[in-house]
């Protein structure tokens, strides 16, 4: 079994509250969840207005697969208009 976890950070620069940045954020995690069958959630910076930290797992008998995977979801996230991906980080565990 091999575990799969991306870190995400994202700079939403048009919300100017929490509810707007939650819009986004939901809107993203539930399409990612919906077409990636990935768990994440959001877990650092739950009150700055304009950036987010989002955690992404998946777990698969084939540490290919998890690279593949994760590499999609990282595309998807870049080609988000709401929210900028800033950076990430990808952990393997065996």
């Amino acid at each position: 079994m091999h575990i799969g976890v991306c870190k995400i950070r994202l700079r939403i620069p048009d919300s100017q509250s929490l509810k707007a940045k939650r819009r986004v954020i939901k809107s993203l995690v539930d399409r990612l969840k919906n077409r990636f069958n990935i768990a994440i959630a959001e877990v650092e910076a739950l009150d700055a207005h304009q950036f987010a930290v989002l955690a992404a797992v998946s777990v698969s008998n084939d540490v290919a697969h998890l690279n593949k995977l994760i590499s999609h979801v990282i595309a998807f996230v870049e080609k988000n208009v709401d929210a900028e991906l800033v950076d990430y980080e990808t952990e393997f565990f065996f």
